[in-house]
């Protein structure tokens, strides 16, 4: 969980975008603001006021390079997250919860994938992010209720039959939101 200090001349979001590039080396990613956490008792060094952020990484910018002020960078499986300082296991479990909950109204998964993606690969995010495998059918069935796939003349070779390839279309995710 990649965290510094604001400097004065940057605003909040900035600082976060920085921090992330100085430690892991990704830039150009989904970042959203998650929460304030100000618990007096949460840093034993003083009374320390973070704001957190979370990023969604796209799954072919999945190679990270820890920075000068970071000793490493690496994925974690969220069952298997290394010892957190301070209050950092609360804010990852917070994180969580809210990249569940989005998953849910939003099509926040998407950020994920690359602009071409098989349903497979789809599912494969809501399952990762859910912690729980999903039926097949009835997930492209809810898939294709939705509308926000389209599907693309194109094919991936994946197995013993090719998967066909399909890019997200904003246009049927923002009518289904004014719906």
């Amino acid at each position: 969980m990649p965290g510094g200090f604001i400097r004065p001349y940057e605003s909040i979001e900035d600082a976060a975008l920085r921090e992330l590039h100085e430690e892991t080396g990704v830039r150009d990613v989904f970042l959203e603001q998650l929460f304030t956490f100000g618990d007096p008792d949460r840093d034993p060094r003083g009374h320390v006021i973070s704001v957190a952020y979370f990023a969604l990484i796209a799954s072919e910018k999945l190679s990270i390079v820890a920075g000068a002020d970071a000793a490493e960078a690496a994925w974690f499986r969220t069952g298997k997250l290394p010892h957190l300082a301070f209050d950092h296991r609360q804010i990852f479990d917070y994180a969580l919860q809210r990249l569940r909950s989005k998953l849910e109204y939003s099509t926040v998964g998407f950020q994920l994938l690359p602009k071409k993606f098989t349903l497979s690969e789809l599912q494969s995010v809501y399952e990762a992010i859910l912690e729980k495998r999903m039926d097949k059918r009835n997930f492209r069935r809810k898939i294709a209720l939705l509308g926000i796939v389209k599907p693309i003349k194109e094919w991936r070779h994946t197995g013993r039959k090719p998967a066909q390839l399909f890019r997200f279309s904003a246009v049927q995710a923002e009518r289904k939101k004014s719906d």
